[in-house]
């Protein structure tokens, strides 16, 4: 029984954004047709480290591809021990005989398919002539989310902020080498907030970081950075006056940007609008008015991660990339 294994730099040899937006779009679009078995993600805290543990399970049974994703939260990782605070890894499955196929770097793949997820939404949800877009958080996963939103959306100025100056100062600098856009670091969450079309939030907020009157009526927020019970980044004004739309209800509720409104009674089941993956395949309209706000509640699921494996998965066995493991003859 042999797998194929495949390190962070094979797989990003491999993949690239506008590939995983298309395979993440096909996901939601799998999910919203009811062709997907996805349990909500198992935690499990490491209390004494300050991190989790989480495990992601999903069966498409559309494209018969199914897999498995171990990856954890360790915030302080960076500072005090020098390793990324997300990593990941992803195991293929053989829906047919269960047994693995492949084993692989999920670190990468998180983190561009978490950014294509927030492209898939800004496409079905933005107004067509957005040009601004506001990004709040300006640590790893800021690149990515600007590479998925400038695939699908027209913006031409970027504004950047962070509870660190330098660090948006920096991520302004490698960006203008990369994109043709114009971008400026400000030095306040309002001032990346006010006139922007398009926001995205990416902190490990767990209190309110972005006021109601500062979202402008008519954009689109991409609320990223609550992915576990407790934390927040938005107004719970701004998501009653909004059209908030969740990657996934089991999950969110749980564990993303909608979770301490809940749970605060400040908000209903019945004022949310529904799922990306039911828009995605048609079964619920997206934006019906340039006016109204739009918000997208990412938690990132199993399904996205898998979709996008899948990819490096079939091009390491076309390209003969990785190592062939034996785990028993």
């Amino acid at each position: 029984m042999d797998l194929l294994f495949l390190n962070q730099e094979e797989v990003a040899a491999l993949l690239n954004m506008k590939d995983t937006l298309t395979a993440v779009e096909d996901s939601f679009r799998e999910k919203g047709l009811g062709r997907v078995q996805m349990p909500p993600k198992i935690y499990i805290y490491y209390k004494r480290h300050d991190g989790d543990l989480r495990v992601m399970p999903c069966y498409m049974e559309g494209s018969e591809r199914s897999g498995v994703k171990v990856v954890n939260v360790h915030p302080g990782n960076p500072a005090s021990k020098g390793l990324p605070t997300v990593m990941a890894v992803i195991i293929l499955v053989d829906p047919s005989t269960g047994a693995p196929l492949a084993v692989m770097d999920g670190t990468l793949i998180t983190a561009i398919r978490t950014g294509a997820a927030s492209g898939v939404a800004t496409k079905y949800l933005a107004r067509r002539d957005c040009e601004t877009l506001g990004i709040v958080g300006a640590g790893g996963q800021a690149v990515k989310q600007l590479e998925a939103i400038a695939e699908v959306a027209p913006i031409r100025k970027v504004k950047v902020c962070d509870k660190y100056r330098e660090r948006a100062q920096r991520f302004v600098k490698d960006a203008e080498e990369r994109f043709n856009l114009t971008f400026e670091a400000v030095d306040s969450v309002e001032e990346c907030v006010r006139g922007s079309d398009i926001v995205t939030t990416i902190t490990p907020s767990r209190e309110t970081i972005v006021e109601d009157e500062w979202v402008e009526w008519g954009a689109h927020i991409n609320a990223i950075g609550a992915d576990a019970p407790g934390k927040q980044e938005l107004d719970p004004r701004t998501l009653k006056r909004a059209r908030i739309i969740v990657d996934d209800w089991d999950q969110a509720c749980h564990s993303g940007e909608v979770n301490v409104p809940l749970s605060q009674g400040l908000l209903r089941r019945e004022d949310i609008y529904g799922e990306l993956g039911e828009i995605v395949c048609g079964v619920k309209k997206g934006r019906e008015s340039p006016r109204e706000i739009t918000i997208f509640d990412s938690t990132g699921l199993a399904i996205q991660d898998v979709a996008t494996a899948w990819i490096v998965y079939e091009r390491a066995r076309e390209k003969g990339v990785g190592t062939w493991l034996t785990l028993f003859k």
